[in-house]
């Protein structure tokens, strides 16, 4: 799944209910609403997916990591570093 895979470049209008002190502040700093509340909702699902995955793939990640304790690194003998 790539970064975009989930942003379609369509645009549909919504209503939002936000606080009227940051929305005055965010008009006089000249922010467009619509571009910094589509950044901020990219950024969180991207960080809500990142954390689903790692929630639902964390039992591997910790037998993974429990058996490279035990075992080593597969091919660690051919590193050049």
């Amino acid at each position: 799944m790539g970064p975009d895979t989930h942003f379609s470049g369509k645009r549909k209008a919504v209503n939002l209910s936000l606080d009227t002190g940051v929305v005055q502040a965010a008009r006089e700093a000249g922010l467009n609403l619509s571009q910094v509340c589509e950044a901020a909702l990219r950024d969180a699902s991207k960080k809500e997916r990142e954390r689903k995955w790692r929630e639902d793939n964390r039992e591997w990640a910790e037998a993974h990591n429990a058996w490279i304790e035990k075992n080593g690194l597969p091919l660690e003998r051919y590193r050049l570093f």
